[in-house]
């Protein structure tokens, strides 16, 4: 079995998950893309082991990532089993349920029947007896909200899971959704919401609902879906995802949106990073994100992200003139119209 490196802790710095007991590194790694069925396994083995190697010790599933659904949750187990199994008690292993799973009425959204079900198939693809964090992907509006939550209650009560969390829920929800798991007890530790710096809708009341409730905060897709970076500066990547047209839009690549990625990538050179470095950086400045949940599809990515980490602050005029950029982008696909934002 393959030993990590022996200084790993001493390469990351970590934050405490709201008012929890835990920990999480200040960068985590999502399983999104690239860790799939249609994905080089080699390749994915690498990322897991290399980030472990630097003290990304956080490692963030869903049901449906791939792709095929399903697959990446199948790798990840894999590389856990085969190289990292001595290790579980150092690697925080998150999943979720909410999106289309499989065919059918139960099959999506959040019901007990669904959230349940699918956590249980999550287990049984990575080969473990639980999860650490087991979120409900997004606010079901057909379901009553009790339901969703109770069904988290149980999770944890079973032992599928040790805390719970939400995504993309709105300010109103995420209230309500505290409110209820607190009278259960159950541990709600995370709220996981897109967040980057052409996509600010949380600081329209999310953030300020997760500080008062001791709710920590880790922000994904940090990097707009490599919008900030320097990668669309100069055209479309054949190999880019706006150029395989899924989950980026080609119409996020507006003349506005990359006319403030230039002048945002100029701000970042003066600071001496990326703009992938800048943009992490500038998502954890906030007091209430623990972690930037970033994507790559090569540990040079990840590598870069973890750059960020060495120039972690701002100045008030590095801030005025961020912000004079930093304008939404129409980039939120995953906000719930039909729930209270």
């Amino acid at each position: 079995m393959r030993q990590p490196a022996p200084n790993r802790y001493d390469r990351m710095s970590y934050a405490r998950c709201g008012r929890s007991g835990l920990d999480l590194p200040r960068i985590s790694l999502g399983l999104w893309q690239n860790f799939g069925g249609s994905s080089p396994f080699e390749n994915a083995r690498e990322m897991v082991l290399q980030s472990f190697d630097r003290g990304v010790t956080h490692f963030d599933l869903a049901n449906n990532y791939g792709p095929p659904p399903g697959s990446a949750e199948s790798h990840f187990g894999r590389i856990l089993h085969d190289d990292l199994a001595d290790y579980r008690d150092e690697i925080i292993v998150s999943t979720k349920a909410g999106y289309r799973m499989w065919p059918g009425p139960y099959g999506e959204w959040g019901s007990r029947k669904y959230l349940l079900a699918s956590l249980d198939q999550s287990l049984k693809r990575m080969q473990l007896d639980y999860v650490d964090i087991f979120y409900s992907h997004r606010y079901d509006p057909q379901t009553p909200l009790e339901e969703t939550m109770s069904a988290l209650d149980t999770a944890v009560r079973s032992g599928r899971t040790l805390y719970v969390g939400i995504s993309s829920y709105g300010p109103e929800k995420t209230r309500e959704a505290a409110a209820l798991l607190r009278a259960m007890k159950v541990p709600f530790v995370i709220h996981q919401p897109s967040y980057s710096m052409l996509n600010r809708w949380v600081e329209n009341g999310l953030l300020d609902v997760l500080e008062a409730e001791g709710v920590g905060c880790i922000a994904f897709s940090p990097l707009a879906q490599g919008l900030l970076t320097a990668k669309y500066l100069n055209g479309v990547p054949t190999a880019s995802r706006a150029a395989q047209d899924g989950s980026f839009r080609k119409a996020m690549l507006t003349e506005r949106n990359l006319d403030n990625v230039r002048a945002l990538d100029r701000i970042a050179q003066e600071r001496g990073q990326s703009l992938a470095q800048m943009a992490i950086a500038w998502v954890l400045r906030k007091p209430a994100v623990t972690s930037a949940l970033i994507g790559a599809s090569s540990f040079t990515q990840i590598e870069e992200s973890l750059g960020a980490l060495r120039n972690p602050r701002f100045d008030q005029d590095e801030i005025d003139r961020i912000d004079r950029h930093a304008l939404d982008g129409d980039l939120n696909i995953w906000a719930a119209p039909s729930q209270s934002e």
